[in-house]
């Protein structure tokens, strides 16, 4: 199946399965499409049954389909400067401490946490798993989906404080998140004995210093350039060519993609409305990439929902995915504890500031993209299935609650007050 034939279903799909969920279902807009996209490919799996030539042709377009690719290496650094571009440098600057520790050490202890427990339960079932395989796990579980957090947020109006340290951790705890992930990987496929612990500092600091470092420079020039001139189109060019420059520069020099683009998304959207772009460029600017993100949005989460044709679906696999959803939550609500408790009296949160995090942390497409990046060995098609069930389960049900966790906890502040 030709790529045009492929980007042509999937987008005809998402308009249609958009129009659907606007005019019939009213959900939250990337929560509708990927409830309707399973339900669309349970649909094709049952009329499969009947006529196994339906079922031939939607293999055909998931196979087709490079998931992890098309998520991390295509979409991800578009979605990831959309959200960055709007993201306020004044209330990062409050947070940042918090954040900073959210997005490093709390990936890394959630990692280690989950890990170790998914590694005690598979042993207590009778399926017992190296444990470099389940920290393997750990990793790819534990950092929050930027994607799936801007979108939800938008629509459960939480305080801005409480938005900023969301936001702000899932945007740059996914880059901390895959370095994490390809440091394990390597020592998964090479053997612990393998790999110096200097040479895994160094790799780390390479990819997350030298990501930030990039993105500063490309959004620096970037700002530069479009000072200079006064012309929303070459303007809004110029920032397309910033992502797709950074993205290829980030891959050839072995730093990390995804924090660099934020960065320089940060830097953009901040320093360029005041001094390098008119009324008239910030508008079109904004626009562009907002429909960016609506139309990147809708179909990663209908090719969310279209792998559940490709997993693998057993009574062990499934017990094991439902058992995975506390184990996850409960190491986030751990992981975040300690930052929290570190700025709480210094930052005024608000109550109840690490349930709300812990419930609004959703795992989306990146998890799903690095569980099938693992190899056979590494117990790839169980780790596939209990991942996609986290997301799901984490999309739909933390996705559709947070709001209303949000407004309880608020409400219930401002009585106190």
């Amino acid at each position: 199946m030709s790529i045009f034939n492929i980007i042509t279903i999937l987008i005809v799909l998402s308009a249609i399965f958009a129009f659907i969920n606007t005019k019939y279902l009213k959900l939250p807009f990337t929560i509708g499409l990927m409830i309707i996209a399973i339900v669309f490919t349970l649909a094709i799996t049952i009329l499969g049954s009947f006529n196994p030539f339906i079922l031939q042709e939607a293999d055909l377009l998931i196979n087709s389909i490079d998931f992890e690719t098309v998520l991390l290496d295509v979409m991800l650094s578009f979605l990831l400067f959309a959200g960055a571009l709007h993201t306020k440098l004044d209330s990062l600057k409050k947070q940042r401490g918090p954040i900073a520790l959210f997005a490093t050490m709390g990936v890394v202890v959630s990692t280690f946490l989950i890990g170790t427990m998914m590694y005690y339960l598979f042993g207590l079932f009778g399926h017992p798993i190296n444990y470099i395989y389940c920290l393997l796990f750990g990793a790819l579980i534990s950092p929050t989906d930027p994607i799936a957090v801007l979108g939800i947020l938008k629509d459960a109006n939480a305080p801005k404080k409480l938005e900023t340290k969301i936001v702000g951790e899932s945007l740059f705890n996914d880059g901390v998140g895959v370095v994490v992930f390809l440091v394990i990987f390597q020592i998964a496929r090479q053997g612990i004995g393998a790999v110096d612990a200097g040479d895994v500092a160094i790799l780390f600091l390479e990819e997350v210093v030298g990501g930030i470092a990039l993105g500063l420079l490309g959004g620096y020039l970037t700002f530069r350039l479009m000072k200079v001139i006064d012309h929303y189109e070459t303007e809004v060019m110029i920032t397309l060519a910033l992502v797709m420059g950074l993205s290829v520069l980030a891959h050839t020099l072995h730093v990390s993609g995804p924090l660099a683009v934020v960065v320089a998304g940060i830097f953009i959207g901040n320093k360029s409305p005041e001094i390098a772009w008119s009324g008239t460029t910030q508008t079109y600017v904004d626009k562009f990439w907002e429909l960016i993100d609506v139309l990147l949005n809708a179909i990663l989460f209908v090719l969310i929902g279209l792998e559940l044709l490709i997993i693998t679906v057993n009574s062990e696999y499934i017990m094991f995915g439902l058992l995975a959803i506390p184990v996850g939550l409960l190491a986030r609500y751990l992981a975040l504890s300690g930052p929290v408790a570190l700025f709480q009296k210094k930052l005024d949160f608000i109550p109840k500031t690490t349930t709300i995090m812990t419930w609004g942390g959703i795992r989306g497409g990146i998890s799903i993209a690095l569980a099938l990046s693992l190899e056979a060995q590494m117990e790839r098609e169980l780790f596939l299935t209990v991942t996609y069930i986290v997301v799901v389960f984490s999309i739909i049900v933390q996705g559709l609650t947070i709001g209303n966790l949000v407004k309880r906890v608020v409400s219930k502040s401002n009585l106190q007050d």
